[in-house]
């Protein structure tokens, strides 16, 4: 496949508007009611739901409003998510070298595309990423937030915590990265049920304790490898947002959870107040 290959957009005018005007005045609305629980100053890494907007938008958005003040300092952007159709093992880069999306293209990272593809579990292949929406639907947050930024877009299938760990800590970087993590909670359980579940799993997130299952959270599998390198990089866990469906636009009967996380670098000591 050619390098300039394009991938399109494969669920504009599904889970979020196709008309550019459209996606634009919906995320822009989204983005500035956004209230977070708790404040993050300026968050490394986030964790964001992906799905159709008008479930999980502002949630998602409660998150992207907090990189407001990095608009111009963050290029990068390190993004994994589950594999929701096409089952691998590791992780599958795509063989395109751009995202489109009803706002404009979104390169990628081509050295980091090259540099990974020397990972023995890392596959470039453009089939699981053809159709998948887990990274999709974050574009269009990033184009509106980002000034100018590149995209390292992984899925991530059969991986032990250890491997994404690693792969996580060699995109790390420094002020210019961000690392997002896409994924929901429960699935399909009752409003209370999935309140009881989803606030567990949110807990051990802000402990940074790794060891979620896919009943928790079908983003398990990078989450954990993400609360490994948060852990070892010290960073700070912020509850931005923990909702459901039930309390967005969908019934009470069988919801699916949502939630947005920012990790942040701890304070100095020489910011605390005394």
């Amino acid at each position: 496949m050619a390098l300039a290959s394009i991938r399109p957009p494969a669920v504009a005018g599904q889970f979020y508007p196709q008309d550019e005007r459209v996606l634009r005045t919906q995320l822009a609305e989204m983005l500035s009611t956004a209230v977070a629980l708790e404040a993050a100053p300026q968050p490394k890494a986030i964790i964001v739901p992906h799905a159709g907007y008008i479930y999980s938008g502002p949630v998602a958005a409660n998150a992207y409003a907090q990189l407001g003040p990095l608009r111009q300092s963050i290029h990068r952007v390190v993004m994994l998510g589950p594999t929701h159709r096409v089952p691998i093992r590791g992780f599958a880069l795509p063989a395109a070298q751009t995202f489109a999306t009803p706002l404009g293209d979104v390169p990628v990272a081509r050295a980091d595309w090259l540099d990974l593809q020397a990972r023995d579990d890392v596959l470039v292949d453009d089939r699981p990423h053809a159709f998948e929406h887990c990274l999709e639907v974050q574009l269009p947050f990033l184009q509106m937030i980002l000034e100018r930024f590149e995209i390292v877009p992984i899925l991530v299938g059969d991986a032990p915590t250890d491997a994404v760990a690693s792969l996580i800590e060699s995109l790390w970087g420094g002020p210019e990265t961000l690392i997002l993590i896409s994924s929901d909670l429960s699935h399909y359980l009752s409003y209370r049920e999935a309140q009881w579940s989803d606030r567990a799993a949110v807990e051990q997130i802000l402990a940074l304790r790794p060891g979620l299952d896919h009943e928790q959270a079908c983003g398990a599998t990078p989450i954990n490898g993400l609360l490994v390198a948060a852990h070892a990089h010290q960073l700070r866990a912020h509850l931005l947002d923990l909702r459901n469906s039930g309390d967005t636009a969908g019934d009470r009967a069988q919801v699916v959870g949502y939630t947005s996380i920012a990790f942040c670098e701890t304070e100095p000591l020489s910011h605390v107040r005394h």
